[in-house]
């Protein structure tokens, strides 16, 4: 169990204020300055030392993802781009530090701008996230203030500015190039890869896209060291700590910050008080934020919350948004609703994705009264196979894979959905469905 000295987020629970004041006092802003004068080489070294991986969902190695940045100046400015638009069902990380740790990212911000070249950074958040949208406005007025943004940001000789973006709630706009197209004006659609945004992202100009959690605990692990925060951790390719989302039929739904790797059932018991109604009353767990496939009891026994531990399992860490389900759960229902809700946040620009998630979508109505063949289960996996790594961007395979962990794990609840329909149903409704 983490110890509270090391513990990155110290006002996640908004017990102090969110000012540059208090955030002084927590330790923010302390000797940015001289991180940068120690340059860019420095800092990715240092990233990359701590072996922190993107926590958006994806897990990418933060530290290589920055050294991507082209190095020389070509006469093309370079651009931050900070993606707040968290829109994952079962995720809320990124909106507690934004209401009440926005200096962690703002400070993080300069470090990882001046790490990439960049002169700018733009904060596209949730338009829903009103209040901690104000909370990140008033806090770049705040640095602005203080000398820590604009001209010779915090002393350093270097300048720089930061921007709010408030978009419109399509969750699309998650995705890296949907919402540099989205910042741009333009419909947030994701753009085809190759060219990645490091070469040619917003203005078509060199970006690098990363998530709030990410940039946010930069500026502590240049404190501490790449070292420390690499000594948390599973092993060496999942280190750090984590903000843990646990949302469902847990006693006590919180975030927290632990070390990466700590086991589902620790994590469930020790921080949200347990599953209601006991360990054993236990269905099912969605480990990371609702696109990923969901765990029965007897693998969430073990397995540990970390990227390589559950995608062993056939899952992944995501955003690390625990969805608890327990036996009281109609699992079937409960993967139909999330079918519906990637059906309807589908931009539609991919065949696979905006005709396959509607299919998906007609077909789990059915599945969950039961009125279908067994037959059509198979032709259900099917479909996500064809939706599954043929679409720009991972939308798609979010619309898949909660099904087919239902398959995998669940197949013998639906067969059994299915007998019953067949034994209790009028022959005239059967046609008639």
């Amino acid at each position: 169990m983490l110890a509270d000295k090391d513990r990155i987020y110290t006002n996640i629970y908004g017990w102090e204020s969110f000012s540059l004041e208090a955030a002084r006092k927590r330790g923010d802003w302390a000797d940015t300055k001289s991180f940068i004068q120690k340059g860019r080489d420095w800092i990715i070294e240092e990233v990359k030392k701590s072996g922190l991986r993107g926590r958006g969902g994806a897990g990418f190695p933060t530290g290589l993802k920055w050294s991507f940045m082209p190095k020389e100046n070509n006469g093309k400015p370079h651009y931050l781009v900070v993606n707040a638009d968290e829109s994952e069902p079962g995720t809320c990380k990124d909106r507690d530090i934004l209401r009440h740790e926005p200096h962690k990212l703002i400070e993080g911000c300069l470090i990882a701008g001046f790490a990439m070249g960049a002169n700018a950074a733009y904060i596209y958040i949730r338009g829903e996230f009103y209040n901690e949208g104000s909370n990140v406005v008033k806090a770049i007025e705040e640095a602005y203030a203080d000398g820590l943004l604009g001209k010779n940001a915090a002393g350093s000789g270097w300048d720089f500015d930061v921007y709010l973006h408030r978009g419109a709630g399509a969750y699309i706009c998650g995705e890296e190039t949907a919402l540099i197209q989205s910042l741009e004006g333009k419909k947030g659609q994701p753009r085809s890869k190759p060219p990645f945004p490091a070469m040619a992202g917003l203005y078509n100009c060199p970006t690098t896209v990363n998530n709030v959690e990410t940039i946010s605990v930069v500026p502590t692990i240049l404190r501490r060291g790449g070292e420390w925060f690499a000594g948390f951790g599973n092993d060496e390719k999942n280190t750090g700590t984590k903000l843990f989302c646990i949302s469902g039929h847990v006693n006590k739904p919180c975030n927290v910050e632990e070390e990466m790797g700590i086991p589902m059932r620790e994590l469930i018991e020790k921080h949200a008080g347990g599953v209601r109604g006991g360990w054993d009353n236990l269905l099912a767990v969605i480990p990371g934020g609702s696109s990923c496939p969901m765990l029965p009891k007897s693998v969430c026994d073990t397995v540990r919350m970390d990227f390589d531990s559950l995608r062993a399992v056939q899952s992944g860490l995501g955003t690390a948004g625990l969805i608890v389900m327990d036996k009281s759960t109609d699992i079937v229902y409960a993967i139909a609703r999330l079918s519906q809700f990637y059906m309807h946040e589908s931009c539609g620009q991919c065949t696979p994705c905006r005709e396959g998630a509607g299919w998906l979508w007609r077909i789990m109505t059915r599945m969950v009264k039961g009125n279908a063949s067994v037959e059509e289960i198979d032709m259900l996996l099917d479909i996500t196979k064809q939706i599954e790594g043929h679409t720009i961007c991972a939308l798609g395979d979010a619309a898949a894979w909660p099904i087919q962990g239902l398959i995998r794990h669940f197949r013998p609840e639906m067969e059994k959905r299915i007998m019953e329909y067949r034994k209790t149903a009028p022959k005239e409704s059967l046609a008639a469905e």
